[in-house]
């Protein structure tokens, strides 16, 4: 990485001094947890074992996170794995004690799935969020503190509250359609480090400038 272009996002703890905050791609070791550069996780106590916040992973679904996205202490997301059937009289998984009740297992082969949890570029998650199966949240969104998140987070979309509803939208339906296909996150380091000033204002006229 060049010298002042921002810090290597190889880098564990980008913040000197402060070993709370850590980029999290360079501790996920689970296959299907898929990370962007520069999206870090911020806990005062092991934020590197940010994987413990990932819970029933025992499937096939993945938990995808893009690029700069801010995740802040205890956030969890719940995966697939903590599903149970819901067709049947009983929602008990008798067969995983085996004992006998293992002769059921069959009908724990098909669990629901709502598939994969996708977090998109530049996503702020404040803290205590819950981030429920399937969920997909749209770049730029913001997701408020202690907010259970059931459903679809459009992008540039503040929302809060159990279950989360929309607080607002960041900007108009015209500037977020812009923000979408400029996708400043995709620009070279160099040129985003140039461009610090636009991205970090809310003039949409003077990011577009610097395409």
């Amino acid at each position: 990485m060049t010298e002042g272009y921002g810090p290597n996002p190889k880098e564990p703890y980008p913040v000197p001094g402060h070993p709370r905050v850590c980029f999290i791609k360079n501790f996920v070791k689970a296959s299907n947890i898929i990370i962007g550069d520069y999206t870090y996780y911020d806990d005062p106590v092991n934020p590197e074992d940010f994987e413990k916040n990932v819970l029933y992973n025992y499937g096939s679904d993945r938990l995808i996170i893009g690029k700069f996205c801010a995740i802040a202490t205890h956030v969890k997301f719940i995966m697939n794995g903590a599903n149970h059937k819901l067709d049947g009289i009983s929602t008990y998984p008798f067969p995983i004690f085996g004992h006998g009740w293992e002769s059921a297992m069959t009908e724990l082969l098909n669990l629901p799935s709502k598939g994969d949890i996708i977090i998109g570029n530049d996503v702020w998650i404040g803290y205590d969020a819950l981030i429920m199966p399937g969920v997909k949240i749209g770049d730029g969104a913001v997701i408020a503190a202690r907010s259970v998140v059931v459903k679809d987070v459009p992008p540039y979309t503040i929302v809060g509250g159990n279950p989360a509803v929309v607080i607002k939208q960041r900007f108009s339906d015209i500037e977020i359609e812009e923000l979408l296909k400029i996708r400043w996150w995709d620009w070279e380091i160099e040129k985003i480090t140039r461009n610090l000033d636009v991205i970090m204002n809310g003039h949409i006229q003077k990011i577009k400038a610097a395409i």
